[in-house]
């Protein structure tokens, strides 16, 4: 009995000192929903744009749909189970009761995951670049208003950007295309300025790796790594160069290139990479296969008169 107590006490021991280098090749990221009202869907309470699925599961992992205005336990649950979360771009719902929210109580579950050692990413993208400052910024907003609407740039990358974890492997090559064409889209009329980083202390929390200037020649941050927790975020939308297609009024400048692909692939390959880091997993197949999101099915929302979105997950909770 003491011998078996003594090789449990090991292995757990091995467990604990080999978390560090865990490598998990299995893994599932949730998505936050967003709050609606859909003429599409009537009776749908939230959707989910189905580029930025295919954008986790172009980099192999798997997604699982976060619901907005639940108990706090169940967000609890869900992230001792995912490997990461992604909020997701979006309108003017910052301040909401849903997408709002929800966001503040994943940031502080998060936070106390990795203070406690357990490593857990936050991507964000667009409204969820906004997010992450907004909630560092102790619920305080900083953004200037800005034109950069349907805008294609290029990456213009800041001094020590390469003592970065999202930038240190990256291939010069590949670096050049970033700096030197347009392979990102931005869709937002709200700029967060150098100027405005340094005095909101957000510079403190958050290394900005990268800027840009909007139709009007006004620089902005638009990609950002925090310095003590796995917290990245973009400015722009790399799940639209690869997976939407519409052209409408106001989508007409999203760059398909080959080097913007690469550029957008580049950002959900190290994400994903981060979160292979995460030890969490589902206790079983069936609570893992009830969640995932192929339990739902995508609208081709872009056969629907000017709509800009080319596929949509609505959701009725």
């Amino acid at each position: 009995m003491l011998f078996r107590s003594f090789i449990f006490f090991v292995l757990c021991l091995c467990v604990k000192t080999q978390s560090p280098n865990w490598i998990n090749n299995r893994l599932t990221i949730g998505i936050m929903t967003e709050e609606l009202n859909s003429t599409v869907v009537p009776e749908a309470k939230s959707f989910m744009l189905a580029s930025y699925v295919k954008f986790i599961e172009a980099a192999g992992a798997r997604v699982v749909p976060i619901w907005i205005r639940q108990p706090v336990s169940y967000y609890e649950d869900i992230m001792s189970k995912i490997n990461g979360i992604l909020f997701p771009g979006g309108g003017d719902i910052l301040k909401s009761n849903g997408y709002g929210r929800t966001g503040q109580i994943i940031y502080d579950i998060a936070t106390r995951m990795n203070d406690n050692g357990d490593f857990f990413p936050i991507w964000g993208t667009c409204l969820g670049f906004e997010l992450l400052n907004y909630l560092a910024a102790n619920d305080t907003l900083w953004m200037k208003s800005c034109a950069a609407e349907d805008l294609p740039t290029n990456i213009e990358f800041v001094n020590g950007y390469k003592n970065s974890r999202m930038f240190q492997d990256l291939d010069m090559p590949l670096k050049n295309k970033m700096n030197s064409e347009n392979v990102t889209i931005h869709y937002h009329q709200w700029c967060l300025t150098p100027q405005n980083y340094s005095l909101s202390g957000l510079d403190k929390y958050f290394k900005v790796l990268a800027v840009n200037r909007d139709s009007r020649g006004m620089t902005f941050v638009s990609i950002i790594e925090a310095n003590k927790y796995p917290y990245y975020a973009v400015s722009f939308h790399p799940e639209k160069v690869m997976f939407e297609w519409s052209i409408t009024k106001t989508h007409q400048n999203i760059p398909h290139t080959a080097d913007a692909i690469r550029t957008s692939q580049y950002f959900a390959d190290f994400f994903i990479n981060q979160a292979r880091k995460s030890t969490h997993r589902f206790l079983s197949k069936k609570n893992e296969n009830d969640l995932l999101i192929y339990n739902y099915n995508p609208v081709f929302t872009a056969k629907i008169g000017s709509n800009p979105n080319f596929q949509t997950y609505y959701f009725m909770q």
